[in-house]
């Protein structure tokens, strides 16, 4: 299982990502959900993923050998819109599917998958897309600025919340650390590292990314701050008249 989140507002979009894959009593494994495509002064793009690895590593291996071809076709990188984007990922994802699918149907593995994916490109306004496992997708609008995928149910109160377009950049990362924080405590097969991205609205160049390992000081503050604070607002309710 995996968790990713990414919040689109008017300073910005934040990105974050978990790093487990599997979990069990004596198998956890890792690995990084997201990746960055920047060309700075340009365009800054990023990719969370969940579902089958296999899949999902090849639709990005995919797209990346379509960057190095030569040959001027459409790729992440010279398309001119992030509904273009969008649009790649997409088309990248069924051709996996159509590819591999049949033969992990037949073994009975889910060959599902799906991707975030975010930034701004010069010339235009920043957005945010959900790519679904059929390749089709969705954009985020003022109303829903916000995506998850994978475990979803244990962070999306607190996104629910909070987060809005005036939501600033800062009270955002918070915010989804939290979710990510609520997850992990009622999940086991959502875990660190988590990977956290956030976006400046107009800079096109990435400057702020951190990896929150399982010690890392922040995250236990923050832990343990939002923890007692929930108590205290709890302990202050008024009893119910009978």
């Amino acid at each position: 299982m995996t968790y990713c989140a990414a919040t689109i507002l008017n300073a910005g979009i934040v990105f974050a990502s978990d790093s487990r894959t599997n979990a069990g009593v004596d198998n956890i494994s890792t690995f990084r959900k997201m990746k960055i495509f920047e060309r700075p002064g340009d365009r800054v793009l990023v990719t969370l993923c969940s579902g089958n690895l296999a899949v999902t590593q090849a639709t990005l291996n995919l797209l990346d050998q379509h960057i190095r071809r030569s040959d001027g076709s459409p790729n992440l990188l010279n398309v001119g819109s992030m509904y273009e984007v969008a649009e790649l990922i997409g088309v990248a994802l069924r051709e996996v599917r159509r590819r591999d699918g049949p033969f992990l149907q037949q073994s009975n593995v889910d060959s599902s998958a799906s991707f975030i994916v975010g930034g701004q490109i010069v010339g235009e306004e920043e957005r945010l897309f959900m790519v679904y496992s059929e390749g089709n997708f969705i954009e985020a609008m003022p109303e829903t600025p916000y995506f998850q995928i994978g475990e979803v149910k244990y962070g999306k109160p607190i996104l629910d919340r909070v987060i809005s377009p005036a939501t600033s950049l800062d009270d955002a990362v918070k915010c989804v650390l939290v979710s990510f924080d609520s997850t992990m405590k009622s999940n086991l097969t959502v875990g660190p590292p988590i990977d956290l991205l956030c976006y400046e609205r107009d800079s096109l160049r990435i400057t702020k990314v951190h990896r929150f390992d399982e010690s890392d000081p922040y995250m236990h503050s923050l832990r343990q701050q939002w923890s007692e604070g929930l108590k205290r607002a709890f302990s202050q309710l008024p009893d119910i008249a009978w």
